[in-house]
């Protein structure tokens, strides 16, 4: 399709600054979009969602002004804007005082993770705005993240307007990496692979302890969640769908192979739109095949887990 006119990209910024939910594209999934000032629009996401309080949202800025104005920026934090925004990767950085963002966009925390998308229609949307934008993806609360504007149309029901960008190009979230002096954390593997952060650093990234206080968002166990149960690194049994990738046997019944050449950036474009569409065939359980830890595959692994771990209710 193509891309919205600029009246489109006006108006959806005008209904952003009214207080209202705007959905759009980045380059990972859609977002689900609020004034990050505005304290009862962002309130709306959560509502909207379902989605508890206590996890925090990331921030989406126009620019690296913008983020400078909401958090303070040590040298190291400053290198890694400057040389991946924009893009997939979301920094966790120290709240700056008056920074004027809405204190239920933190969920209580000192800090902030903040990213500039790399897709043109959201940095548009942005400058049109003229403020920071809270924006978790745009699905109800652990539920599949959607990478086509019909799949937040259905999964809201038609009741949030989407700017329609076409899929998405990563089809998985921002890597979220908290920067704390010199060290770095990641907070949730992603879009960015590690290897190419501490390629740009030389350091070594740490990795958060599983099961540590949430610091920012999709750190929750039970997250991605479809309706199927998930079973992981197996083969299908009679009466499940499967998810498979690279070379595989055929089944019989319903599925689909996420990179039938084993290209893990094809896979996790394809991720969460195959996991939808093999949960509404309403088969009751999704078998998926090995996918390796290597690169991408750690962000494709993070999220099937937390797709097949139990589900919290919410």
């Amino acid at each position: 399709m193509s891309a919205p006119d600029p009246d489109s990209i006006q108006a959806a910024a005008a209904r952003l600054r009214a207080g209202h939910l705007q959905a759009f594209p980045t380059e990972t999934v859609y977002g689900l979009g609020a004034d990050a000032t505005n304290a009862d629009a962002v309130l709306s996401i959560y509502e909207t969602k379902g989605r508890p309080r206590f996890n925090p949202l990331i921030v989406h800025v126009a620019d690296l002004a913008m983020a400078e104005s909401l958090a303070r920026f040590s040298p190291l934090a400053r290198k890694l804007a400057q040389t991946f925004w924009p893009g997939p990767l979301s920094l966790v950085l120290p709240l700056r005082p008056g920074h004027g963002l809405a204190a239920i966009v933190t969920a209580g925390l000192d800090s902030v993770a903040l990213r500039m998308p790399d897709h043109p229609l959201a940095l548009a949307l942005l400058r049109a705005t003229g403020r920071p934008l809270a924006a978790p993806s745009a699905n109800p609360s652990g539920k599949l993240s959607p990478t086509s504007a019909a799949r937040v149309l259905a999964g809201f029901a038609g009741r949030v307007p989407v700017l329609d960008g076409g899929p998405c190009m990563a089809g998985v979230e921002s890597t979220i990496l908290a920067v704390r002096d010199e060290k770095l954390v990641q907070l949730r593997a992603g879009a960015l692979p590690l290897d190419e952060i501490e390629a740009t650093t030389g350091l070594v990234v740490e990795r958060a302890v599983k099961g540590a206080a949430i610091a920012a968002p999709g750190m929750m166990l039970s997250h991605y969640a479809p309706n199927a149960a998930i079973r992981l690194d197996t083969r299908p049994e009679p009466g499940e769908a499967y998810l498979a990738f690279g070379p595989a046997a055929p089944f019989a019944g319903p599925s689909r192979n996420l990179s039938p050449g084993g290209d893990l950036r094809e896979a996790a474009r394809n991720l969460f739109a195959m996991l939808a569409e093999l949960d509404a065939t309403g088969a009751p359980t999704i078998a998926v095949a090995p996918i390796p830890q290597t690169g991408l595959g750690e962000a494709i692994n993070d999220r099937l887990h937390r797709a097949a771990a139990p589900r919290d209710g919410t």
